[in-house]
């Protein structure tokens, strides 16, 4: 395959709002020992992309300055030390950045095959947030059949996906939510009970429940000690972002007692083999559900390439319900 020297890609001019997302011409990435070069055809949105354009979350050492952490498209070269992939191949994968571009390299093991029978579009959705789901809920929170699993921002592409895969493993799923559209889209995704944060207190709920024995949660600040009295005794809190701050005081006999767990963790800084480790277990538990159409990303809407901005808006303004993704090739 000929490669062009350049691409158009979508670059942060500086910090600040959607407005300064720019599009741009940049030189083709060359993929490194163990990296495949994939011709992006779709890349995916997500709250990291805006937070790095805001400033606040900088990519990791090596990686591209461009936006975007998860893509879909065909194999264009083969770094080398490359033999799992052939060009041609239909990849979705797991980026350090660069998404936001016609090309973009990333480690061969962080790739994983197009599910069979899915576009392109539906699996440029997949990577950030599978991997986050299933590193945080399954391998890091331990979540078993039978437990009842509470996912807070269940409309999100997070907590769109963090349903399903609770449900298709045998979990009780309930969800928070901001809207009676949103709470019906969590019961149609298989959550047994979507709360309304507007108008319930999920603590009340939960305890009445008998506690949640796993709480997924992305907004973190006074959110934090009402998960815990959430929890049901040796329950276990992981925690993947804070939308509402990272700082509260939190009463730790409570932890003690009740023998409670607090963990979490982010993707992005995370080494390699710890996400090919990641991309080993969705391969064998996860895809043949995708395949099956068992589980299946939630779309919200597309842009075009270089209207990234608008995507990000969408994105910050709260309404949408799944995945927002940029059309690129």
């Amino acid at each position: 395959m000929t490669l062009p020297k350049s691409m158009t890609a979508v670059e942060i001019s500086e910090p600040g709002g959607p407005g300064v997302l720019r599009a741009a011409t940049r030189p083709v990435p060359h993929p490194g020992h163990g990296q495949i070069l994939i011709r992006v055809e779709w890349a995916g949105v997500n709250r990291p992309d805006a937070l790095q354009r805001a400033g606040a979350y900088a990519p990791p050492p090596g990686a591209s300055d461009l936006p975007g952490l998860e893509t879909a498209g065909t194999v264009a070269a083969l770094g080398p030390g490359v033999s799992q992939w052939a060009i041609g191949d239909r990849v979705c994968a797991l980026l350090p950045g660069g998404g936001y571009g016609e090309y973009v390299a990333t480690p061969a093991a962080h790739a994983l095959p197009v599910p069979r029978g899915m576009g392109l579009r539906e699996a440029a959705c997949l990577p950030e947030t599978f991997f986050t789901v299933w590193s945080n809920v399954f391998m890091r929170g331990g979540l078993r059949a039978g437990e009842r699993f509470l996912v807070h921002g269940g409309s999100s592409g997070i907590g769109t996906t963090a349903i399903q895969l609770g449900q298709v493993f045998g979990a009780r799923v309930f969800a928070t939510a901001g809207s009676a559209e949103k709470c019906r889209a969590c019961g149609d995704l298989g959550a047994e009970r979507a709360i309304n944060y507007r108008d319930e207190d999920f603590v009340e709920v939960m305890r009445a429940e008998g506690g949640a024995n796993l709480i997924l949660d992305m907004v973190g600040g006074g959110y934090i000690p009402r998960n815990v009295k959430a929890l049901a005794d040796e329950g276990r809190l992981v925690q993947i972002a804070f939308l509402s701050g990272p700082r509260v005081e939190l009463n730790f006999a409570q932890l003690m007692v009740r023998r409670l767990t607090v963990t979490g963790s982010t993707l992005r800084p995370q080494s390699d083999l710890a996400k090919t480790r990641i991309a080993e277990e969705l391969r064998v538990h996860v895809w043949p559900h995708l395949e099956s159409g068992r589980i299946a990303p939630v779309m919200d809407s597309e842009f075009a390439l270089t209207d990234a901005a608008d995507a990000h808006a969408r994105m910050e303004g709260g309404e949408h319900v799944g995945k927002i993704v940029l059309k690129v090739a």
